[in-house]
């Protein structure tokens, strides 16, 4: 296999197995948006069963296979292809049964290699996904799945999802209804739970109706001054992979340093608020930037519960919208953890029905889109489910993205509920004072 270490042996394309509905789908305001034109990329890593053989993995790539086929019927949109409307006011799904992707691989890699570290560089582990859709919009399958066998008999799943179709909510809901049909745990269709929903039309602005989205501020799509030369820092300078396991001792501590330091009336800070609050800070001061640089923490907010009414479950479209925290580099040093988790909560306060409204007249029709100047960009991995996907193999060894990048990531680690693992890639100028930093809490 040489230094590639990964050989497909075969790649097909997977059908719905039974009949389904022939049409042209649109997608959403919120779907349609110019930044979620890529492919989101899971790689799950299983470890090998006692006894297990090559006649077990032939087995298992069988049933992947044959599951795949059964999840495309009530997820037909999922075998469909995405476009651009014809009038140019957004985008669509042409539903003809044309199918997704569906990958075996072998590579002798081994599970050690996912063990609780980094990547050594940011596209390691590439080729399981081989297959990488750069443009979702030119024809290609909006899902891709590639299962490899490792050297040691444990397995990898490396899944795409064409964005614009799906989030992390609604693609953790279908890989768990997958992965069931797979290992036998449901064999009837119409079991599936939640059930599949599309109505795409609530995330749409809605004609007639009076709002004052003209009135709220939405910095999230506004950009920042580059006066520290940041685009081209990230454009030319080599990017290290991260990764740093908090568990639920290390948590308790980052709430008790902001805490300890609060000049306002927050009695308590969550998980996420601190922990996006020390990454963003430690990655900032390790940037080494202008005091004046206007920085943005922009991270998903799940709006499912936030508006009125609250969104149908099982609605496995984009329901989210970006929180945007906002601090000069200088404050964001100098102002201490309690300060920056309470721009965090902010931020995740302004998130409203009014907010979301806003934010779908916004992207409505137009080219809005988060700069890149000054901008960390954060998912939460961490609490979608994907811990729980068991085609039959057990639960994950490791979650996390195929390449790891300059988007941070909060994962979940296996058999730790409360520990959440952060992956983000840093220039390599800034990764030793950010991996310095990350660890001290007190700093």
């Amino acid at each position: 296999m040489g230094s590639s270490h990964e050989r497909v042996k075969e790649a097909v394309v997977v059908t719905p197995s039974d009949p389904t509905p022939t049409r042209v789908l649109p997608l959403s305001a919120i779907d349609s948006q110019l930044f979620l034109r890529f492919t989101i990329e899971y790689l799950l890593i299983y470890k090998p069963r006692p006894g297990s053989g090559l006649h077990d993995h032939a087995q298992t790539v069988a049933r992947v296979k044959s599951a795949l086929a059964k999840a495309l019927v009530p997820y037909y949109p999922l075998a469909g292809r995405v476009r651009q409307r014809p009038d140019g006011s957004g985008l669509e799904v042409v539903c003809r049964a044309q199918g997704a992707v569906f990958i075996e691989a072998v590579s002798d890699r081994t599970v050690s290699e996912f063990s609780n570290r980094a990547p050594r560089h940011v596209t390691q582990w590439r080729k399981l996904l081989s297959v990488h859709v750069a443009d979702v919009l030119k024809g290609a399958p909006p899902l891709v799945v590639q299962l490899t066998l490792l050297k040691d008999g444990s397995a990898a799943l490396g899944v795409g999802f064409n964005h614009c179709l799906i989030d992390g909510i609604g693609s953790a809901e279908f890989l768990n209804s997958f992965a069931e049909l797979a290992s036998s745990k449901r064999v009837n269709l119409t079991e599936f739970k939640p059930k599949p929903v599309w109505d795409r039309h609530l995330l749409d602005p809605q004609p007639g109706k009076q709002t004052r989205s003209g009135f709220v501020p939405l910095p999230e799509f506004d950009s920042v001054p580059d006066v520290s030369g940041f685009v081209t820092r990230f454009a030319t300078e080599r990017l290290v992979p991260t990764s740093f396991t908090f568990d639920r001792r290390s948590l308790g501590e980052l709430k008790n340093v902001a805490l300890s330091t609060r000049h306002n009336n927050y009695m308590s800070f969550t998980s996420f608020e601190v922990l996006a609050a020390h990454v963003w800070r430690s990655w900032a001061r390790a940037l080494n930037l202008a005091p004046t640089q206007i920085l943005k923490l922009l991270f998903s907010v799940n709006v499912r519960g936030r508006m009125r009414p609250n969104m149908p479950a099982g609605y496995y479209g984009n329901a989210f919208v970006l929180g945007c925290a906002q601090s000069s580099a200088k404050d964001l040093s100098e102002m201490g953890l309690w300060y920056v988790a309470g721009l965090v909560r902010a931020a995740k306060e302004r998130v409203g029905d009014e907010h979301v409204r806003a934010v779908v007249e916004s992207v409505s029709g137009s080219s809005a889109c988060p700069g890149s100047a000054g901008v960390l960009i954060l998912s939460q991995w961490s609490r979608l489910g994907l811990e729980r996907v068991d085609f039959g193999l057990g639960k994950p060894a490791h979650v996390g993205p195929i390449c790891c990048d300059r988007y941070c990531l909060f994962l979940p680690v296996p058999d730790q509920r409360e520990a959440v693992k952060v992956m983000v890639a840093v220039p390599t100028s800034a990764v030793d004072k950010y991996e310095y930093l990350i660890r001290n809490h007190y700093t």
